[in-house]
């Protein structure tokens, strides 16, 4: 079974994009982000014709989320973040796909700091983490899987020295993060790919994809029902590189039915 998280950075203008890598690579199942479009407009029938249904919550202009299966049908288990601090902005879409609960999130950037969005950032990641303990205590297998706007460590990001004002690189996001690790998720890439320099997002500006400036800021937790059946993760970096593309590039796992690594 194969997961796959992508930021899609506006789902109608980047269809093309979303809809040729859905056929090159094929995942079973898709969190989509930022699809920065109004419910009433997202491209539900071009993605059943590519073989996906879908289950999506739209907002114009920003954030949006949406679940896509090939694999069977989606069961909605959440929509929404219980206690988001602004429950108006789509950032967190759960589902139970194919025998494994799925959410796809989006986590408010933070920026500028400090200032109340960084405050909100703060508090969203609190109702996250109060989300995550209930998942993990039920002990059926989930992946939260998403841009979390967190870089977790000096070793995903290219220049860590010039990120230390960022909300993305601030001390208490990144402890936000290893207080949700610490539940008993599992960073799927990081787990695989401990020494690896992997990123996930390329800037538009300065050519940060051709220098290879990126940050890995997109990630997928596995719960320990989850975890024993990872068999490979990694990214599909070279989609950044196609014309109008995303500034992230799509992550994925993959999940053996008997246990993996």
């Amino acid at each position: 079974m194969k997961i796959a998280t992508f930021n899609v950075n506006g789902v109608n203008g980047r269809l093309p994009v979303l809809l040729r890598w859905l056929d090159e690579a094929t995942p079973d199942v898709v969190c989509l982000q930022e699809l920065k479009a109004p419910a009433a407009k997202f491209p539900a029938a071009a993605l059943r014709d590519a073989g996906y249904e879908a289950m999506w919550l739209g907002q114009p202009r920003w954030n949006g989320v949406a679940i896509l299966s090939r694999i069977g049908a989606i069961h909605p288990t959440q929509r929404g973040l219980p206690d988001d601090p602004d429950p108006t902005q789509r950032r967190y879409v759960e589902a139970a796909v194919n025998g494994v609960i799925v959410a796809s999130l989006y986590v408010p950037n933070g920026n500028p700091r400090p200032g109340a969005r960084f405050d909100y950032k703060l508090a969203w990641f609190d109702a996250l983490i109060a989300r995550a303990q209930m998942l993990i205590d039920s002990g059926v297998p989930v992946v939260l899987a998403g841009d979390f706007n967190v870089i977790p460590a000096p070793h995903d990001v290219y220049a860590p020295e010039r990120w230390t004002k960022d909300a993305l690189f601030a001390p208490a996001v990144r402890t936000a993060f290893a207080r949700l690790l610490a539940q008993g998720w599992t960073d799927a890439l990081r787990h695989l790919h401990p020494d690896a320099t992997l990123y996930t997002f390329w800037d538009y500006l300065r050519d940060a994809y051709g220098r290879d400036a990126g940050l890995r800021i997109d990630h997928l937790l596995l719960s320990p029902a989850l975890a024993a059946r990872l068999s490979d993760a990694g990214v599909d970096r070279h989609v950044r590189g196609w014309p109008h593309a995303s500034d992230h590039a799509p992550t994925w796992i993959m999940l053996d039915d008997e246990g993996g690594a």
